[in-house]
């Protein structure tokens, strides 16, 4: 029985941990938006909440 090795090469890794800077501000976005949410949520309460996202759902189309 031949031992199979594995050659793990570093040249294929990529360079660093870096995270593109468009997915952060992608995160950073989702992140303000669903903040903004929570917050109309607990402002106006769950009746008007529904209510305007039901109409701004209704203004796309």
């Amino acid at each position: 029985m031949e031992k199979v090795q594995a050659h793990h090469s570093l040249a294929s890794r990529p360079s660093g941990a870096r995270v593109p800077v468009v997915l952060l501000v992608a995160v950073g976005v989702v992140a303000s938006i669903l903040g903004l949410a929570i917050w109309a949520w607990a402002h106006y309460g769950t009746t008007i909440f529904f209510e305007m996202i039901a109409a701004g759902i209704a203004a796309c189309f």
